[in-house]
């Protein structure tokens, strides 16, 4: 900016010239530049007192748009943060169907060194060795005289091993909170509920995740904050499976198999009030996975899910009951029995003689593979095969627990005749005893597939009809007959009109094909009361041998059934089944003019 002088040389010469004073011409200059100096002042005064004043409209406009979020919002809890990824450690609670706790968390401590601030090393791994028995004190004392800043001692350590520890003294040893997946029932429903780790890990959390079981299958839901921490609820009866697991257990030992499983499913849900793999597991202590060995062996596998085995004979109700729907047979009508039946270079056999001829009843209450065989062939593959599949036999159950996606049934890759001959006895065709439970349970609501669940439901949750009404009824009493006067004599339980269908299958081999001779699996499916059914209860026994008599006894009528007769006694009560007269058919009457 150029100024202008004061005193102007040409204004003073003009106005000494004159006999004017020069001093006005400066007196006046200088007043000038006061009041340019003074507008230039209060321009800029007044400029910030606008950018001022901006800012505070700003300011409010900002601070009322966030007032009004606040209190349009929903509320919720204030959680600290800090810097890092955050790890989320709750998990909701896993109960019952009445509520009761099957998994929780527990609060507890992780136990930490931090060598640089350690006074006596020596003593201090002297002291962690005495309180925990599986540390090696030379190993600790190498770690905390080594170069490392942090190392992890315990994951979890229960509060008297926190004040043992206390007890040592040394400031390098250090706790963090977090918490640990509680099962307060031990073993019971060790298979559903799978089990629980850690994932991520910090110093003052970790993140508790699911590894099997309903645990891995729901993880997502259980760790997610949205949910409020509501509880899982699953369908299972906590005082039934323990009364199934006791029951299963004893049966298991008395006929002296290897393994055992049992499954107690609603008919009209298809809810699996209570479900049991043995050997089973303390989910609190998970053992680690077999790595040599087979692995049906294990006490981690799930037989009821992923024990895909021959049923055998209780496949010969699904035959006879498609054949019935498809108005090929009825009750009554009389079947070729006689044997062997050849079919190329296969024989196929019956268990014992039972004569030249059967009728479709006897058939399912005797149990005859021949005639079984006979009434599948006039069913033929195709609608042997398609029926088996809306019955969902050919696919996995989609049971919510990560272990049935490998319960994949085996089928043969060509289904021909020979085939369907074999699978209408339950050869040729390995599924799970989760699918049988399924399958009878339609025999058991009147034809409706229902899909096996371990949540709670609301109400029936019935499917697509496969079969008729007319058929379910039908086989129902056949299956109540094979109780009364069939294989399966000793599951009668009084007041509770049991029927079912037993079935003995040879075990295949795990190495150069063909089946044992001397190992089995027996089953017995059934389902209870047989005039109105409520429930189905599978019970498979793997390798049993009966060995009370004077011969080893290994079919399902003297190994499988007694077990589920003795389970049906003690969990229908629990179910809230009174015992009641069977209801007796009359005999027709018809009247006739004279």
């Amino acid at each position: 900016m150029i100024r202008t002088p004061l005193r102007p040389l040409a204004r003073i010469l003009d106005a000494r010239a004159k006999g004017e004073n020069p001093d006005v011409i400066e007196r006046e200059n200088i007043r000038i530049r006061h009041e340019q100096m003074r507008d230039q002042a209060r321009q800029r005064a007044e400029g910030r007192l606008l950018v001022l004043g901006l800012v505070f409209v700003v300011a409010f406009s900002v601070i009322g748009l966030r007032m009004g979020v606040l209190a349009t919002a929903e509320p919720m809890e204030p959680r600290a943060e800090a810097p890092g990824a955050v790890i989320h450690a709750s998990r909701a609670d896993i109960v019952d169907r009445h509520g009761r706790l099957l998994a929780t968390n527990f609060e507890t401590h992780s136990l930490y060194a931090q060598p640089p601030q350690m006074v006596d090393p020596a003593a201090a791994a002297r002291g962690l060795a005495a309180v925990f028995p599986d540390l090696d004190e030379k190993e600790l004392f190498e770690d905390f005289t080594g170069k490392r800043k942090f190392i992890w001692i315990k994951r979890k350590i229960s509060p008297e091993q926190m004040q043992a520890v206390h007890e040592i003294g040394d400031p390098g040893l250090l706790f963090g909170s977090r918490d640990m997946r509680l099962y307060p029932n031990g073993r019971l429903a060790s298979h559903v509920l799978g089990g629980a780790s850690y994932g991520r890990e910090g110093v003052h959390a970790a993140e508790v995740i699911g590894v099997a079981g309903i645990e891995k299958y729901f993880d997502a839901r259980l760790r997610d904050p949205a949910n409020g921490n509501q509880p899982l609820e699953l369908s299972l009866d906590l005082t039934v499976q323990a009364a199934a697991e006791r029951v299963l257990a004893g049966g298991m030992m008395l006929m002296n198999a290897k393994g055992a499983t049992s499954i107690l499913m609603d008919v009209q849900t298809g809810e699996v009030v209570s479900v049991v793999s043995l050997p089973n597991f303390d989910p609190n202590d998970r053992p680690r996975p077999a790595v040599k060995g087979d692995p049906s062996d294990s006490p981690l596998f799930n037989r009821s899910v992923q024990g895909v085995y021959e049923l055998g004979s209780t496949f010969k109700i699904f035959t006879v009951a498609q054949a019935m729907d498809l108005g090929l047979v009825n009750p009554g009508t009389v079947i070729d029995t006689k044997g062997p039946l050849r079919w190329g270079k296969h024989r196929i056999r019956d268990f014992r003689h039972y004569g030249n001829e059967m009728t479709v009843s006897k058939v399912i209450e005797k149990s005859s593979n021949i005639g079984t065989a006979r009434i599948a062939q006039q069913i033929g593959a195709a609608r042997q095969r398609a029926f088996l599949k809306e019955l969902g036999m050919l696919d996995t159950t989609g049971f919510e627990i990560v272990e049935a996606a490998t319960g994949k049934p085996l089928m043969p890759k060509n289904w021909s005749e020979i085939s369907t001959m074999t699978i209408s006895y339950g050869h040729g065709l390995s599924t799970s005893p989760m699918h049988l439970a399924a399958g009878y349970a339609a025999i058991a609501n009147g034809g409706y597939r229902v899909k096996p669940t371990i949540l709670k439901q609301d109400g029936p949750q019935l499917g697509p009809r496969v079969f008729s009404e007319q058929a379910s009824r039908a086989a129902r009493k056949m299956l109540r007959r094979v109780v009364t006067d069939g294989t399966a004599s000793f599951g009668d339980v009084a007041g509770y009109a049991v029927g079912g269908k037993t079935g003995t299958a040879d075990k295949p081999r795990r190495r150069g094909g063909g089946y044992y001779e001397d190992k089995v699996i027996a089953t017995f499916a059934s389902i209870f009361p047989a005039h109105d059914p409520k429930y189905v209860l599978i019970v498979t026994l793997d390798e049993p041998v009966d060995t009370i008599g004077k011969e080893p006894r290994r079919t399902a009528g003297w190994t499988a059934v007694p077990v589920a007769a003795e389970m049906i006694k003690r969990v229908a009560p629990l179910l809230g089944l009174r015992p009641t007269v069977e209801p007796v058919e009359l005999t027709d009457i018809k009247l006739a003019n004279n």
